[in-house]
């Protein structure tokens, strides 16, 4: 995912995305590619740093919840900026991880 999003590729990103994921409001995998491409064409510069991740895996099913720091702009310094704490669901399909659901809320 992450050498998804350092090259922009928001087909690439939804790869690891279940079939049948569900973000806020029942965003599905297309209408979550389609929300981070647009992200990318209204900010040339997008940033996002992690915080710790808490994991906790039940069978073959994990939650992990962590904050993330998000910056955007067009120059040298971001023209906004958010923190949120977000939180996935993932199921394992063969040998892979896939992301079930994901929610984020703003934090600040």
């Amino acid at each position: 995912m992450e050498a998804a999003a350092e090259a922009r590729d928001a087909e690439a990103l939804v790869e690891v995305f279940a079939e049948d994921f569900a973000g806020p409001g029942n965003m599905d995998r297309d209408q979550f590619r389609r929300y981070v491409a647009l992200i990318w064409l209204r900010n040339r510069e997008v940033g996002v740093t992690l915080g710790p991740l808490e994991v906790e895996l039940v069978g073959e099913r994990a939650r992990v919840n962590f904050t993330a720091a998000t910056a955007g702009g067009d120059g040298f310094l971001p023209d906004s900026a958010q923190v949120y704490q977000v939180r996935t669901g993932w199921r394992l399909e063969g040998d892979d991880w896939k992301l079930i659901s994901a929610e984020w809320e703003e934090s600040l």
